[in-house]
């Protein structure tokens, strides 16, 4: 029988490793944090809270447009093309990298447009339609808005190498192994801007709902493009301000230059990227709008061949044990990523069906949020240990454990539990929320 002493030091090690791993898992990043990495990280915060009109909008489109739920699941598809050619507007910008802060321009433009269609069709629905018909400016808004999210995106990905200083402000070289930690951690930061901004405003989008109108909270919406905006400017006074540092620690404009630099080489054009891409949308538009029966599967089919043609391309100078360990985790990946979505009728279901409401809603976006945050935090040593085919299948499992609940209330669980047990399907959709946001994330992270 163990005596008490050995219990005493049994829990003071407990304590202590509870301790160190709340240090380094939970508040080690925000240790590492540089005002430096501030302007990416606001890039994407913009991305995060730009769900603040997801539930509006559903709403609006079930109780004021005639589209269909297959018709929405379709849209989605075109919606999603922009994200499709992530990897050659990424290689644009490296192209035009001296001028990469046009593409957030642009796409905070191309936001602003999606959003001001969307405050006219809400506030503005006679003179709106007077030009066109109120489903045609929805679908206008909708492939809008993800074009200038994209573009946002891949220049806050080449950002995070401006964020990343080579040298402290007197000119002393930081480390390599100190420059790798650093660049993890602006990563990490970066995927926590985007749930923690998704978490400011997952709630409050549905709370406000029920208390102003449609067209206020489209035009409150109208400050994300501001903030990523604000993101650039603001990345662009930091390197000038750098760069004076490290003239007034005496350094010469040609050896600021170089320290400051991050793209030494000319980069020529991928005619492999660029042309792949470019067939990729050419066939996708064409099969996409023809009325051939077989059109998706062939578009399927195509996007796997171009898809494949690429990933040659790019391998083709590697180790065999390392082109087969990507290839490996590409395809696993990408059948993970490939899942179907439940789709617009299914969230009309919980509306129709279980008569949740915007605030209700916007209650189960805030609680998925915050724990989704907090899952990565406690989580993320554990992902980190474990390999990716391991975290995929452990993840398809969990998520497939954690949909039967709604599958039982589809069949009647709900009204069971209510008559039985006291609780209904708020109760039931609430601890689904708290159990699966936790690792729903990982995914992303």
């Amino acid at each position: 029988m163990p005596s008490d002493h050995s219990k005493k030091k049994t829990g003071s090690n407990v304590f202590v490793r509870f301790w160190n791993w709340l240090k380094k898992d939970f508040f080690g990043i925000f240790r590492e944090m540089r005002w430096s990495y501030l302007p990416p990280l606001m890039v994407y915060l913009a991305a995060g809270v730009s769900g603040f009109t997801g539930i509006i909008e559903s709403f609006f489109v079930k109780e004021e447009l005639g589209l269909s739920a297959a018709f929405l699941a379709g849209l989605a598809f075109w919606a999603g093309m922009p994200w499709a050619l992530k990897m050659p507007l990424g290689h644009m910008v490296d192209l035009f990298w001296r001028h990469k802060a046009m593409f957030v321009y642009l796409g905070a433009a191309l936001m602003a447009l999606s959003l001001a269609i969307m405050v006219g069709l809400t506030g503005y629905t006679r003179w709106m339609t007077a030009y066109l018909p109120a489903e045609i400016w929805y679908i206008i808004s909708v492939l809008l808005s993800p074009i200038g999210f994209v573009m946002q995106d891949v220049v806050a990905d080449a950002m995070t190498v401006e964020a990343v200083p080579a040298f402290e402000d007197d000119g002393s070289p930081i480390p390599d192994a100190e420059l790798q930690r650093m660049h993890v951690t602006i990563q990490t930061l970066g995927r926590i801007a985007i749930i923690g901004g998704s978490a400011l405003v997952a709630g409050l989008g549905g709370w406000l709902a029920s208390v102003f109108s449609y067209a206020l909270m489209y035009g409150l919406s109208l400050v994300i493009p501001v903030i990523s905006v604000s993101g650039v400017v603001l990345g662009g006074f930091m390197l000038r301000n750098r760069r004076k540092s490290y003239l007034r620690e005496g350094y010469t404009p040609a050896q600021v230059r170089e320290m400051m630099e991050t793209h030494t080489e000319i980069i020529a054009p991928n005619w492999y990227i660029l042309g792949g891409s470019g067939v990729f949308v050419v066939m996708t538009i064409l099969f996409g709008l023809s009325e051939i029966s077989l059109k998706k599967e062939i578009i399927f089919i195509g996007s796997l061949a171009i898809i494949g043609y690429l990933m040659a391309q790019l391998l083709k100078d590697m180790q065999a044990d390392k082109r087969r360990e990507i290839v490996g985790i590409a395809i696993i990946i990408f059948v993970f990523r490939a899942m179907p979505t439940y789709g617009a009728g299914a969230s009309w279901w919980q509306i129709d069906v279980l008569g949740f409401d915007e605030a209700f809603f916007g209650t189960l976006r805030q609680v998925a949020s915050i724990l989704a945050i907090m899952g990565m935090f406690a989580l993320r040593g554990w992902m980190s240990r474990r390999p990716v085919p391991y975290l995929v299948v452990f993840l398809s499992v969990y998520t497939t454990i954690m949909s039967l609940p709604y599958i039982g209330m589809y069949f009647g669980l709900h009204e069971w539990t209510q008559a039985n047990l006291g609780f209904g399907q708020r109760t039931i959709a609430l601890i689904d929320t708290m159990a699966d946001s936790q690792i729903g994330l990982g995914p992303f992270v």
